[in-house]
């Protein structure tokens, strides 16, 4: 199990942690670089070209402004592709989430939603587990935490509320 995610540039990193350690918590592999739609267009079209090749099973493109990276990547390669646009101060991201949602025919990238690190995380470790079964077990795992976590939050508010 292996995944690449593959930032636009280096001040995204901020955004990818999460992603990153979603990706640990289930045990996924996972290798990180720097590579530009626009000023490394060459090198992104050869990493996504040979990424199956490599090993790699899914890609996230994470970026932000005209966010091209992760349908570069989708146009090269045969593996899914996971856009992770990023938070920008000229649209607040909206430039980026859409960039990445108007792909066109042919040239799909799920995406998720803005500086949603974590999400894009658990998307690659959901289209991995239609492989790899242990980590459907992990994903039930994790989801029934996150509703007992839920439940146990409800009943303590109700407690403070009912004093």
């Amino acid at each position: 199990m292996k995944v690449a995610v593959i930032m636009g540039s280096k001040s995204d990193f901020e955004v990818v942690k999460p992603c990153l350690a979603a990706l640990d918590k289930f045990g996924v592999e996972t290798v990180v670089r720097v590579m530009s739609a626009h000023r490394t267009p060459d090198a992104a079209h050869a990493f996504a070209a040979s990424a199956a090749k490599e090993g790699y099973e899914v890609l996230i493109g994470v970026a932000g402004k005209a966010a091209h990276l992760a349908g570069v990547l989708a146009a090269s390669t045969p593996l899914p592709v996971i856009a992770l646009p990023v938070q920008t101060s000229l649209a607040g991201g909206l430039d980026s989430l859409l960039s990445t949602v108007q792909m066109p025919s042919g040239i799909p990238v799920a995406t998720v939603g803005i500086n949603a690190g974590e999400n894009a995380g658990l998307l690659a470790v959901q289209m991995l587990s239609l492989k790899y079964p242990q980590l459907q077990d992990k994903l039930i795992a994790y989801k029934k935490e996150m509703k007992e976590k839920i439940e146990r939050d409800d009943a303590e508010l109700q407690k403070s509320l009912n004093k």
